[in-house]
């Protein structure tokens, strides 16, 4: 394998600084474009199972832009063989592939292959791992692949991901998968907007919240105050609020974002109805992608409980759940068995919950099932940023912070009721701090440790899944390795890393500072690293590390996740085990776009 050795940081750092300034800067105009939307109207699309796209070790793909429609509106964007997503890559584990990206754009592009483990000059960074496919010029990408599930591409040049540069990629094990099933589809969730990403990125800029629409109003503040029925709990409604004043936070800003989003299901809206078929008592796999370049989704199919089988591309043992939530960047493998002939909604609401991307699973095209309500606002509570201000227990101990309130919809908006549990904002789905203090270090995740076979049978897992409870969300303490974790035999170095940023001025940093203030971190090929990751912001933050996996130190003793993506929520605190075996600079930066494309990005030099 080649390595590629770096005299000193500075040569990595002012590229990879320019790179990522000129690119925020750049304004570009760049629009998506859903599978089988043109100009010309929409397709509704029936899925395709994986299991019926051939598998191959070559694929030719073209950048270009691309006339669309999605709201009435013609727009430009940019596309992959003239498709948003692109087309799926399907490989086979151990296979020696190619892919060569012909630019068909007047600026430089890449592509990064999230989640796998390639040669670092294959990582796709410009000014970071490689110069970047210039305009009108072609590059072809060669790696082995190394390990096997589900993961996606897209582009790390500043403003074309969330133009329509993203894509899935499945690899298929080279051994038999722990468990069984019988159709097999991707679902690939994204957002979109009309306005360009630069003017996004301007007006996030310009005015705190400015696409907050959904913001407290003191018509709000009266009636909560009218309402109440004690001194006590007056006092408490007017602490709350300038509390929140005097941070100059907003307790409702979620997602920087508001109807201005569509949400795109396989690149579909939800009336274009996207179909995936099923027989009666069949086992189906749904690859979940989280596409998105600045919603978190919460995941669910009424009246189908879903087992999850792998996160992040890493088979992990069976948990039974009725919801999910999926940050930027994450994966996630379930398996469902309908057993009766009707429609299903395979139903994706946002976390702030201001829209949804929606399909179907049914036994024949053009059945549909109702569409669940998006339920009621969330709004975080101010006991929730204490760990952001280092006060009470979240900054001593880094637990989970408390679940904010959701309340009733401002006046003159429509209000919805909650058809299953409580749609919180609150980061169950997720809560993962670090709960292990008392093991020895975990071992790091190295290239060559990847989610290889494994000795569960299929029918052991089968049996654990059915016997398991079912839980109405998802946790990170619910996810365990089906291989255990080795002892690291030393103690790891450790990297402190603090989620900071300025919710008024809307720059997001790592350590108080942003990309291009930032000294990098330092570390040795197949060093021992422990990352601890607290957020001192407002907001939740899906951390994406590039060039290795690392393990989740969730309560699992031996038998920790490994994922390439984890989400940080506001106090909290994570710990996460790594090294690297691959010489270069490895990004690691918050995979909500904006927020990396001001700033909140670092990376490890690898020696």
């Amino acid at each position: 394998m080649r390595r590629h050795a770096m005299s000193s940081e500075s040569t990595l750092e002012q590229p990879m600084r320019r790179t990522f300034l000129r690119g925020a800067a750049a304004g570009m105009m760049m629009f998506a474009l859903p599978i089988g939307r043109t100009a010309a109207g929409t397709t509704a699309r029936v899925a395709d199972d994986i299991k019926s796209i051939p598998v191959s070790r070559h694929y030719d793909l073209t950048l270009a832009r691309t006339p669309v429609n999605f709201t009435g509106q013609p727009a430009s964007a940019v596309t992959l063989n003239g498709t948003i997503p692109g087309p799926l890559l399907h490989f086979r584990e151990g296979d020696e592939v190619s892919v060569r990206l012909a630019n068909r754009l007047d600026e430089t592009t890449s592509i990064h292959w999230h989640g796998l483990l390639v040669p670092n000059a294959m990582d796709g960074v410009p000014g970071v791992t490689f110069p970047g496919v210039r305009g009108g010029e072609s590059f072809e990408y060669r790696f082995k692949l190394r390990q096997s599930g589900t993961y996606w591409y897209h582009s790390h040049a500043i403003l074309q991901e969330p133009a329509g540069f993203y894509a899935p990629l499945i690899i298929d094990a080279a051994q038999p998968e722990p468990f069984q099933y019988d159709r097999d589809y991707v679902i690939l969730l994204s957002d979109w907007t009309d306005i360009p990403p630069a003017r996004v990125l301007a007006n996030l800029k310009k005015t705190d919240g400015f696409y907050n629409y959904r913001r407290q109003t003191l018509t709000e503040l009266f009636a909560q105050l009218q309402t109440a029925t004690s001194a006590e709990e007056r006092h408490a409604i007017w602490t709350e609020r300038l509390g929140w004043a005097r941070m100059r936070m907003d307790p409702t800003d979620f997602s920087d974002g508001g109807p201005e989003w569509q949400y795109l299901l396989q690149g579909q809206r939800s009336e274009d109805n996207w179909t995936a078929l099923f027989a009666p008592g069949e086992r189906v796999r749904l690859r979940f992608i989280n596409g998105a370049a600045m919603n978190f989704f919460d995941v669910s199919l009424p009246g189908l409980d879903m087992t999850v089988v792998a996160a992040d591309g890493q088979n992990v043992e069976p948990v039974k759940v009725r919801e999910l939530r999926i940050g930027n960047g994450e994966t996630y493998d379930v398996i469902v068995q309908p057993t009766e002939r009707r429609a299903y909604t395979i139903f994706a609401a946002t976390m702030a919950r201001i829209g949804f991307a929606r399909g179907t699973l049914a036994p024949e095209a053009g059945m549909e099932a109702p569409i669940p309500t998006l339920g009621l606002r969330p709004v975080r509570k101010l006991s929730e940023m204490a760990g952001v201000h280092g006060e009470g227990e979240h900054a001593q101990h880094g637990s989970r912070p408390a679940a904010p309130a959701a309340t009733s919809q401002p006046p003159g908006s429509s209000s919805h009721a909650s058809l299953s549990s409580a749609p919180s904002a609150d980061h169950s789905a997720h809560a993962s701090a670090n709960l292990s203090h008392a093991q020895p270090p975990a071992a790091p995740v190295t290239a060559h440790e990847t989610h290889a076979a494994t000795s569960v049978h299929a029918a052991t897992v089968s049996a654990i899944a059915a016997s398991a409870m079912v839980r109405e969300r998802l946790s990170y303490k619910d996810l365990r390795s089906l291989q255990p974790t080795r002892n690291a035999g030393e103690q790891a170095r450790t990297i402190q890393l603090d989620l900071t940023g300025d919710m008024n001025r809307y720059f997001w940093t790592i350590n108080g500072k942003r990309l291009s203030e930032a000294t990098f971190f330092e570390a040795r090929v197949d060093e021992p690293l422990r990352f601890v990751l607290t957020n001192k912001t407002m907001m939740e933050h899906p951390m994406h590390l590039h060039g290795a996996f690392f393990t989740l130190e969730n309560g699992q003793d031996a038998y920790l996740p490994r994922k390439h993506t984890v989400i940080v929520t506001p106090g909290e605190t994570v710990t996460l085990n790594t090294a690297f075996d691959e010489q270069g600079g490895w990004v690691f930066h918050c995979h909500l776009f904006y927020h990396a494309a001001t700033g909140m990005v670092q990376a490890v030099i690898v020696k």
